[in-house]
C-alpha cells in the first residue's frame, strides 16, 4: 500500500507492512541466525570429528566437558520417541521469530530474534539430516554441562537470545519521531 493509498483509506502505511525499523530489526534477525547457524553447524561437525561417542574429555574437571551424544528427544532427552513433534515445533519457532522481526524493530531485538532462529535452526536442520530419517533424526550434541545434560552451542545461543528478549522487555523502547508527532496533542 502507497501512502497515497493509505491516505485515502485514512489509514497509516505503518498499520499494513513492516516499518523500516522493523525492516532492519529483521535483516539484522537474519544476519545474526546465518552466523549463528554456521558457527552451530560446524561446531558439531568439529565434534563428531574429533570426539568419540559416550567418551567425555574434560575441560574444567568435573564441572565442564565434551562428550558426543545423539539426542532424540527435547533437553534433557525428554520426548525420545516423538522426534516428529520436535521438528514441527522447532520449524514453528523459526517462523514466528520471522514474523516478530519484522513486527518489532531496533538493533537489540535483531540481535535477540537472530540468536533464537539461529539456535533453532541449527537444531532443526539436525532432526531433519541426521539419521534415523528425515524429520527425526537426532541432535548433535557434545557441551558437557557436569553431569547435568549435554547441550550444542545451538542450545547456548537459544538461551542467550531468550535471555535478551528478557532483558529488552525490561529496557525502555526508544520512541521514532513519527510515533512523538501522533502522540503529542501539541502537534
Amino acid at each position: 500500500m502507497t501512502a497515497q493509498d493509505a491516505a485515502v483509506e485514512g489509514t497509516s502505511t505503518q498499520e499494513h507492512g513492516p516499518t523500516a525499523g522493523g525492516k532492519r530489526a529483521l535483516r539484522l534477525a537474519l544476519i545474526v541466525a546465518v552466523l549463528a547457524l554456521a558457527v552451530d553447524q560446524g561446531s558439531k561437525a568439529l565434534a563428531v570429528a574429533q570426539l568419540t561417542p559416550g567418551e567425555r574429555m574434560p575441560l574444567l574437571g568435573d564441572l565442564f566437558g565434551l562428550s558426543l551424544v545423539y539426542n532424540p528427544g527435547a533437553a534433557f532427552s525428554l520426548g525420545s520417541g516423538a522426534t516428529w513433534i520436535f521438528t514441527i515445533v522447532g520449524l514453528l519457532a523459526a517462523v514466528m521469530v520471522v514474523v516478530f522481526a519484522v513486527r518489532l524493530r531496533g538493533a537489540r531485538w535483531g540481535v535477540a530474534l537472530g540468536l533464537v532462529l539461529g539456535g533453532a535452526v541449527g537444531n532443526l536442520v539436525d532432526r531433519l539430516v541426521n539419521p534415523p530419517s528425515f524429520g527425526q533424526g537426532h541432535v548433535t550434541d557434545f557441551l558437557a554441562y557436569g553431569n547435568l545434560f549435554v547441550g550444542n552451542v545451538a542450545d547456548v545461543f537459544i538461551v542467550a537470545g531468550v535471555g535478551l528478549v528478557c532483558v529488552n522487555l525490561l529496557l525502555p523502547t526508544p520512541r521514532t519521531t513519527a510515533e512523538t508527532d501522533r502522540t503529542d496533542p501539541a502537534s
